[in-house]
């Protein structure tokens, strides 16, 4: 117990010292930190010093326990209270009430402390950022723009160009159907800006982020390359720069979109989205230096997407297996949407051939996504679903009718729209209607090609081999199979080789030659038995019954109890 002589200050010293020593040791000491926390009150200290403190006990308790109710009595305590104090409280609390579902509390407490906050730069443009991002979540873009527009005039007023430009790019992520015009114009502000470098740096990532995303949601795979090349170039530049060379002078840009380690995976998440596995687990290897922050574990499952995509087109199923699990758990764990759970497991469900599955999960992700893009995607795959089924021609008709690439095509996807083609070219060559089948192909063709649609373009041609020998043209035929079977190789992708070899194989007995029958029939059995012992392999394997997955908390406790996972949260992330 301090006496009577000695300074306040030195006993709050020392317990928030001790205090911050326990939080901060490996592992955290949050109990002994709360305590030396509570023990403040005890020498009945001066207001600024107890709002100070409820606003610290608020924090620790919010982030390192389960005890939201006593995290939100100290938050409460803290708000009347002092400028310095009141804004993290308020900021904390309506975290706080957004976790428990009490967004109506969040929303009103927010507005309020932006009202108050207006001599307080850092914290009204951060206000007010929290605050847009709440009306985001619960999809009412209106309101979240107007909030960003309020937020553009006040950096304006208060003179903080590199916050203002943050703005304006948020607002661009907004308004795609005025996106172009405010791509040329952001870019242009971007470049003549002339600021701290580092903020400079940042917008251009952001700005070159929003932009790259764009040409990818377009399907514009093609278009995206010369933004790639700079936005490689850009994270090069910022990663050489250091945070503390020049600290912003005004309050209101002391922002970051991003920090510069998690730009850095951002960089090469959209720069990887669609390179091979081996590059994308590299990737996902960074992860367990850095911190836990949501915007990280986003990014894993992302990964974790194109890694199981790209596992199942080079004809690793059994490893995409395991993928899809921990997938499943890290969607689950971190509440993300569990359409994309069933999207993904349709995929491998449509690899090993069970279609009665594939049809299942593919229906249970189109009840639960609201996705325009993602909508069309499974709409897509389900139907194709229902082409290999042979059977379910009303159902089919339905589906295709929603997704007619000639008549108001429900999204401005270039890849999607060039599926849905592939889609109808597919449905017409199983029904006999060759003439059909090849113009719908050939609309594939031109628009693969355009942005260097890999896949669709290798399915396309070799679709178009197969009608071509079915009519006996064995010449165009081959025209078709051979470039469909070396872009197949570089993808790589199994199926298209497995079916360009067949092809390849009969094309060339047809045509009486006979060592380069043998060496087509020789990859195509190879090819075969790489797949047949890869699909035993995955069906073997106790996550195999996620086909059956689609309501509920993923069965986890199930294959802990045969075998234990097959693979490990741990050892993949």
């Amino acid at each position: 117990m301090a006496t009577s002589g000695e300074a306040p200050e030195s006993w709050y010293l020392a317990l928030l010292g001790f205090a911050e020593h326990f939080r901060t040791s490996s592992p955290p000491k949050i109990r002994l930190c709360v305590h030396c926390l509570q023990a403040v009150f005890q020498f009945k200290p001066p207001q600024r010093i107890e709002a100070r403190t409820h606003l610290q006990l608020g924090s620790v308790l919010y982030h390192h326990t389960k005890n939201t109710e006593l995290a939100r009595s100290h938050l409460e305590k803290a708000i009347p209270q002092f400028e310095d104090v009141k804004f993290e409280a308020a900021s904390l609390l309506s975290e706080l009430y957004c976790q428990q579902n009490l967004v109506d509390s969040a929303k009103p407490l927010l507005r309020k402390a932006i009202q108050i906050s207006q001599q307080t730069p850092y914290w009204h443009c951060r206000l007010l950022f929290q605050l847009a991002q709440l009306h985001t979540l619960e999809k009412d873009l209106v309101s979240a723009c107007d909030l960003l527009g309020v937020g553009a005039e006040y950096t304006r007023v208060v003179g903080s160009e590199y916050t203002r430009y943050c703005i304006m790019l948020l607002l661009m992520e907004r308004k795609l159907g005025e996106v172009h015009p405010l791509l040329t114009l952001c870019g242009t502000i971007v470049e003549n800006w002339q600021g701290n470098p580092i903020q400079k740096e940042s917008l251009r990532v952001f700005f070159l982020v929003l932009q790259v995303t764009h040409y990818l949601d377009a399907g514009q795979v093609k278009s995206v390359k010369p933004c790639l090349k700079q936005l490689q170039q850009c994270i090069q530049t910022i990663s050489t720069l250091h945070d503390d060379e020049i600290l912003p002078s005004n309050p209101a840009d002391l922002f970051h979109w991003l920090p510069k380690e998690h730009m850095c995976v951002l960089v090469y998440l959209v720069g990887y989205s669609y390179c091979n596995d081996f590059l994308l687990l590299l990737i996902l290897m960074c992860f367990p230096v850095l911190d836990s922050s949501p915007i990280l574990s986003t990014f894993q499952v992302i990964l974790l997407e194109h890694i199981i995509m790209c596992r199942l087109v080079t004809g690793h199923k059994a490893t995409a297996l395991q993928e899809l699990f921990c997938y499943d758990f890290l969607c689950c764990a971190d509440h993300l949407p569990r359409h994309c759970c069933g999207l993904f497991q349709g995929l491998y469900c449509l690899s090993v051939n069970c279609m009665d599955n594939a049809e299942a999960q593919f229906t249970a992700a189109l009840r639960l996504t609201t996705h325009q893009e993602l909508w069309a995607f499974i709409v897509t795959n389900l139907a194709s679903v229902y082409i290999r089924e042979g059977n379910r021609d009303q159902e089919l008709y339905n589906l295709l009718e929603r997704i007619n690439p000639d008549h108001n095509f429900p999204v401005s996807s270039h890849c999607l729209r060039a599926a849905a083609f592939y889609i109808r070219g597919l449905l017409s060559f199983f029904q006999g209607r060759y003439n059909e089948a090849k113009r719908f192909l050939r609309e594939t063709l031109k628009m693969s090609n355009a942005e260097d649609l890999n896949r669709l373009t290798a399915c396309s041609l070799v679709l178009l081999g197969h009608i071509f020998y079915v009519l006996g043209n064995h010449r165009e035929s081959n025209n078709m199979v051979v470039p469909a079977m070396q872009l197949a190789s570089k993808i790589p992708d199994m199926s298209v080789q497995l079916w360009s070899s067949a092809l390849l194989k009969d094309l060339n007995k047809a045509c009486g030659n006979t060592i380069d029958a043998h060496e087509a029939a020789q990859m195509h059995q190879n090819f075969s038995q790489q797949l047949l012992q890869d699909h035993i392999a995955a069906c073997s394997l106790p996550e195999h019954n996620l086909i059956s997955w689609t309501d509920g908390p993923p069965p986890v406790g199930q294959f802990q109890a045969q075998n234990g996972p097959s693979t490990s949260l741990a050892s993949l992330l």
